[in-house]
């Protein structure tokens, strides 16, 4: 089996870091903190029947015996994860949280207004797709860091995909407004699974990657230098065609030009770490990646200052088949009373306060 890996010592680095004013030149320099993350929820449905979409197993009478005990148990243990991600660098937690895998806003409402939530004032981000299953992405965010402007959901058209047949996967979520005063935009993504093998499914994920591509081009074509978030559980990992191809990423900063996106989970993946596991290796399919305006220490706005999994002990397996793998929620039928089958994943971007002091003799 595989070990788990940490990174607490440089997590204590930039919380110091982040404590500790600096002076330079006679001023005193602080930090102001942005929290991004991604949470793939797991199945994250409510215990009503939709009728227009497959979500029979997940209700009282379905094969998996679906509760309103279990969802609220689901609900209170995704609320538990999602209080706790980056509070050890900022007290506030996540800024900005992308979920896959949810039915509905309804189910999200109840996680931001669960007791360890509700004083985060949490707020929602969502629109309903035309997927089978029923589920969709969204966005949660506070607004004491973030205020959305525009959104929408972005269509794609997966291939062999036609009007007699047509199949639908999730939309991608676009989301602009302004982080802490200055404008980003934040692509919440889902892309289609591996069903039927990696290679024959790539061109789902190919298709997905390229309506974001296309949308962020159309932005660069106004604004150039736009600061752009692609989040998601990509069903890909950061050294695949979709990603390396399609959107073009480079995971060195220094091959990162004007225009260009940033990958910071290539060197974590080729050193064998994940977010969710299977037959003792690793995928890294959550992930967080950044346009080019993030990179530059030397500017007024946030800049990208590192990348964490969020793999804490309680969340992983210690027994059975699935040890040392995320502790999911469901095995087949089975309820495990489990979190989520992937890690969160999350960024931290920091933003100079420069305070200049006064001369004293």
């Amino acid at each position: 089996m595989f070990a788990l890996r940490t990174e607490n010592m440089e997590k204590l680095y930039v919380f110091f870091l982040l404590m500790i004013a600096l002076n330079v030149s006679g001023q005193k320099v602080q930090y102001r903190v942005a929290i991004v993350g991604f949470y793939n929820l797991e199945n994250f449905y409510d215990t009503i029947d939709n009728p227009i979409v497959n979500d029979n197993e997940f209700t009282p009478k379905g094969e998996k015996n679906y509760t309103g005990k279990i969802y609220w148990k689901k609900v209170k243990n995704l609320a538990t994860v999602v209080s706790q991600i980056g509070t050890d660098i900022s007290p506030d937690g996540v800024a900005l949280l992308g979920v896959a895998e949810i039915e509905n806003d309804t189910v999200l409402n109840d996680l931001v207004h669960h007791p360890l939530l509700v004083q985060r004032n949490l707020k929602i981000v969502h629109y309903d797709s035309k997927d089978l299953r029923g589920v969709d992405v969204g966005l949660l965010y506070n607004p004491k860091y973030f205020t959305p402007e525009k959104s929408d959901k972005l269509f794609i058209k997966l291939p062999n995909s036609t009007e007699d047949k047509p199949r639908y996967t999730r939309d991608v979520l676009w989301v602009q407004g302004k982080l802490d005063g200055e404008t980003i935009n934040i692509y919440v993504n889902h892309w289609p699974s591996r069903l039927g093998g990696e290679v024959r499914s790539s061109p789902g994920r190919e298709a997905a990657a390229l309506v974001c591509k296309k949308h962020i081009d159309s932005l660069a074509a106004i604004d150039p230098n736009q600061k752009v978030i692609i989040m998601g559980d990509l069903n890909d990992d950061p050294i695949s065609p979709s990603l390396k191809a399609v959107l073009r990423t480079r995971g060195n900063k220094d091959d990162v030009r004007k225009g260009g996106l940033y990958n910071p989970w290539v060197d974590m993946y080729n050193n064998g770490l994940g977010t969710l596991g299977y037959q003792d290796a690793w995928s890294l399919f959550d992930q967080i990646i950044i346009s080019y305006p993030w990179l530059s220490k030397e500017q007024s706005g946030f800049f990208f200052q590192k990348q964490y999994i969020f793999n804490k002990e309680y969340l992983v397996e210690n027994i059975g088949r699935f040890k040392n793998y995320p502790m999911r929620t469901w095995d087949g039928n089975t309820y495990r009373e489990g979190y989520s089958d992937h890690f969160p994943t999350y960024l931290v971007f920091l933003k100079k306060i420069v305070a200049t002091q006064a001369a004293t003799k």
